[in-house]
């Protein structure tokens, strides 16, 4: 192990992460910010500042992954890391303004509403500031300025979840949008759409639980064409098992993403797939870009989106990946 190595292995042990707990639901919902050091002031810090900035719903253990995966990426470079996050466009436009006026040094951010947060990221890039986007924006983030993308092409993951539900006989997916305005959820539900032309898209609020399953419950029972569901994030798997058990439906149920309930689900045979995007690589790959770009002046993906998914778990392969579910870093 070289002097470098080790100074950074010091300075991982030596860290503090102050992880601030997620903020309310429903119509109270607020942002969180989070400053996590990756090494502060002590010997090995990189003397660097990333704000990280989400679209994230509080409560939704999908960004647990990717806030894991970023403060790994923190540690294991030096980087002081500001979490924050708003699931409403104009409030994390503003985030990655304050993020902006603030002087941080990079800004990692995912970009599902490109057009709302268009202005805040010109702001950055005028700053001088690199941006590089993740999870959401892979056919909009050159065009507002962004360096970098990781994440994975949805339009392919739901094409190609679609053409797996059509060899196992779908004819009528309903494909369920958990956040209005989500260009990754629309292009996931196109994507399947493209292989199983009669799919049908309806529109759930991801932050009530009770509502989804309430939802999905009254739609599966009201219509028993409905072969297939496709859930576009674990816990909505997780509300989906719950309206097929109410209803009484048989439809086959797939999922975007995984939690460890859902890997169980696979598992169990609940659940027939997940499409899974690798959200702790994209975390750690955006803060790990955004240092290797400070420090060198690296750009990786040769001005193309580096792609963490689609990455399909099922029977095949649930043994494997379920004790990483169980540590929150798959």
């Amino acid at each position: 192990m070289n002097a470098r190595s080790r100074t950074f292995r010091i300075a991982a042990v030596l860290s503090v992460i102050t992880l601030a707990a997620a903020g309310c639901s429903g119509g109270g919902r607020e942002k969180t910010t989070d400053d996590t050091s990756g090494g502060g002031n002590a010997a090995g810090s990189s003397g660097y500042t990333i704000a990280f900035i989400t679209h994230e719903t509080p409560g939704d253990t999908f960004w647990d992954k990717v806030k894991n995966g970023a403060q790994q990426a923190a540690k294991d470079t030096g980087v002081t890391l500001k979490y924050s996050n708003d699931p409403e466009a104009p409030k994390q436009a503003v985030l990655i303004q304050n993020a902006v006026d603030s002087k941080v040094n990079g800004i990692a951010t995912t970009l599902v509403t490109p057009d709302a947060l268009a202005g805040a990221v010109k702001a950055a890039t005028d700053a001088g500031i690199p941006v590089v986007g993740f999870n959401s924006g892979i056919d909009q983030y050159k065009k507002l300025g962004a360096l970098m993308y990781f994440g994975s092409d949805e339009t392919l993951a739901g094409t190609t979840a679609g053409k797996r539900l059509a060899e196992q006989g779908a004819k009528h997916p309903l494909c369920v949008i958990q956040q209005t305005g989500s260009v990754a959820l629309e292009a996931r539900c196109a994507g399947v759409k493209s292989s199983v032309p009669g799919t049908e898209n309806i529109q759930v609020n991801g932050a009530d639980d009770a509502a989804v399953t309430t939802t999905l419950q009254a739609k599966l029972s009201q219509d028993k064409s409905i072969d297939a569901i496709v859930t576009l994030g674990a816990p909505q798997a997780i509300d989906a098992i719950k309206a097929k058990d109410q209803s009484g439906s048989q439809a086959k149920l797939v999922t975007f993403d995984l939690n460890q309930e859902a890997a169980q689900d696979i598992k169990d045979g609940k659940i027939l797939f997940s499409i899974d995007q690798q959200p702790y690589v994209q975390g750690y790959m955006a803060v790990t870009s955004l240092y290797l770009n400070l420090k060198n002046g690296n750009d990786i993906g040769g001005g193309n989106a580096v792609l963490t998914g689609p990455s399909f778990v099922d029977s095949t392969n649930i043994d494997k990946i379920l004790p990483f579910t169980k540590n929150n870093t798959r």
